[in-house]
């Protein structure tokens, strides 16, 4: 199993190919390529590459998916005895990415093609 330790959207995420992440929002459109080149660490078979900080020629590919916004969070301020409430709510910005491969040097570790990515789940029925 090979996975990325990247960093994108202001946070660091643990990536593996044919899984989407919902991460801080990126430039981009729907169906657009999106090349994160601020790799951590690779773990290619137990064979782990990490960089300082990042990983030299080290790309995670994908496409974006969707933009989405994330759950609500209330923020509520008072202060006691003084008649002062504050209520305010925040949704984050989000962007729903696919990841499609890791390479290194140009050279693809891990890859999901787009025929695996059409398979259905199992235990889904495909009457639905």
């Amino acid at each position: 199993m090979s996975y990325a330790i990247i960093e994108a959207g202001g946070t660091q995420l643990r990536v593996e190919p044919g899984r989407f992440y919902d991460i801080n929002r990126l430039a981009g459109e729907p169906e657009d390529a999106y090349v994160i080149d601020k790799v951590l660490l690779i773990n290619n078979n137990n064979d782990i590459s990490v960089g300082q900080p990042f990983v030299a020629g080290a790309t995670v590919e994908g496409e974006i998916l969707s933009h989405r916004r994330g759950r609500k969070i209330i923020v509520y301020k008072m202060r006691p005895k003084k008649k002062t409430r504050k209520k305010r709510g925040h949704r984050q910005e989000l962007t729903r990415l696919l990841i499609k491969s890791i390479s290194i040097n140009g050279q693809a570790i891990a890859a999901v093609s787009d025929e695996d990515l059409k398979k259905p789940v199992l235990g889904a029925s495909e009457e639905d």
